[in-house]
């Protein structure tokens, strides 16, 4: 009994690349995937044009306010852990 590695064919592609068939990589499994993707594009609820603007806003605050107490916090324990070292 020939192993299932021996038993696929071996063909050369276009571009002289040696490309099994039945592999997971072969042409048709590849053009397969494209069209279930593109089929699933279509079913996605993508947010209007305000409602990304309007959270896009959120997190610029949100990144702002955040990395000013850190770096408020980390000028504090900075001048804290200098005057102990001193």
């Amino acid at each position: 009994m020939a192993s299932k590695k021996n038993s696929k064919i071996r063909k050369k592609s276009k571009s002289n690349d040696i490309v099994e068939q039945g592999s997971k990589y072969s042409l048709p499994r590849i053009k397969q995937f494209y069209e279930e993707v593109k089929s699933e594009f279509g079913k996605i609820a993508w947010p209007d044009k305000k409602h990304t603007i309007s959270s896009t806003g959120v997190v610029v605050v949100l990144v702002c306010l955040i990395s000013l107490y850190l770096g408020g916090v980390d000028l504090i324990l900075g001048k804290l852990i200098s005057l102990v070292i001193k």
